[in-house]
């Protein structure tokens, strides 16, 4: 892992909603500490407009932020990978630290859902911050 600058590789299927949250609320607590990748295995068209509003309510505007492939470079490049609910739908890279966050998804949930859904990425987010940063 790059001891000044660890690159972390936030991955789900849709890259819609979670991923989308979780590199937002990454960019925002690690500025230039941290390299932020967000993707999807089979990326959507639009982001998730519940995702969209609630991480306007946290200050944070996605709102030009759209759902990206995964990449060989995204993979090979990261020093942790995180999962978000895509199962065998993601690629698996040697070497790599994985980290698997069980987390609902938004599709089809009422804002409500998905405050709590924000609310517990922004959470997870910290906690691998504070692990991987030095104070």
């Amino acid at each position: 892992m790059s001891a000044t600058q660890p690159e972390i590789l936030f991955l789900c299927v849709h890259n819609a909603g979670r991923s989308q949250m979780a590199a937002a609320f990454a960019r925002q607590m690690g500025g230039r500490r941290v390299v932020v990748h967000s993707a999807g295995s089979a990326p959507g068209e639009t982001l998730n407009v519940a995702v969209v509003e609630a991480m306007m309510e946290s200050g944070i505007d996605i709102s030009n932020e759209s759902p990206q492939a995964l990449t060989l470079d995204m993979g090979q490049s990261a020093d942790v990978i995180v999962t978000m609910g895509c199962g065998d739908a993601c690629p698996v890279y040697l070497g790599k630290t994985y980290v698997d966050w069980e987390l609902t998804d938004p599709a089809g949930k009422a804002i409500e859902e998905v405050r709590s859904i924000r609310d517990e990425i922004e959470r997870r987010v910290r906690g691998l911050l504070d692990e991987l940063l030095p104070s």
